[in-house]
Parts: C-alpha cells; sequence; structure tokens
C-alpha cells in the first residue's frame, strides 16, 4: 500500500483548526509530530504506543513533545489521514470536550464527504 496522504479538516467557514494549531507549536515540536505523522502514512493500520483507537473511525496519535503529549484525533479516509484536532494533554484522563470536539468533527467531516 502507498502510503497515506495528511490532510486536515476544514471548518465551514474554511479555518484548519488543527493545522493552526500544529503551526503555533515550535519547530522542534512540529518536528516530533511530523514524524509521528510519517510513520502513520507509511505503516498504517498501527496500534499503541503511537496510535490508539478512540470510538469506530476515530483514532488519536500520541507525540511526546517538551510540553507534554500532543494528542492529533483522526480519521483515515479512503488514502488519507484526516487530522480533526490536536491538543496537549496535560491530564492522565483524555478531557472530555477535547473527545466531543474531534467526534464532532469526525460527524461533519463523513457528512460532507461524497
Amino acid at each position: 500500500m502507498a502510503a497515506l496522504i495528511v490532510s486536515f479538516f476544514r471548518t465551514q467557514m474554511g479555518n484548519e483548526p488543527a493545522r493552526e494549531w500544529l503551526l503555533a507549536l515550535s519547530l522542534r515540536e512540529r518536528r516530533i509530530i511530523g514524524e509521528d505523522l510519517r510513520v502513520v502514512q507509511s505503516r498504517w493500520p498501527l496500534g499503541m504506543p503511537l496510535v490508539r483507537k478512540m470510538a469506530p473511525g476515530l483514532w488519536e496519535l500520541r507525540s511526546t513533545i517538551p510540553d507534554g503529549i500532543a494528542r492529533l484525533f483522526f480519521t483515515v479516509w479512503e488514502e488519507q489521514v484526516v487530522v480533526l484536532h490536536a491538543f496537549v494533554k496535560k491530564t492522565q484522563k483524555t478531557p472530555e470536550n477535547e473527545l466531543k470536539t474531534a467526534q464532532r468533527r469526525l460527524v461533519e467531516f463523513t457528512r460532507n464527504t461524497p
């Protein structure tokens, strides 16, 4: 299988919140996350410790960065890894609001994708 393409969820207003979040990080943090995303692209499907299934069609990428553990929620659609939401996890449990944001974006993505 060829490497998957990484794309970002786009809101109806044309914003890409996960991409904007990534661009606000330091170069070092972006490189760490980018390397982990490349592993997902080239070796999908993956499991722990890098990737964990969160719900049907929803996975999280777990990247260790200097400020904590970055989480990127994504779905795989056709030949794409679609990054839906991202944040730095500071607690043991995934915050419910972060998971709900990713789930809401997954629903919106699947509804608007032919």
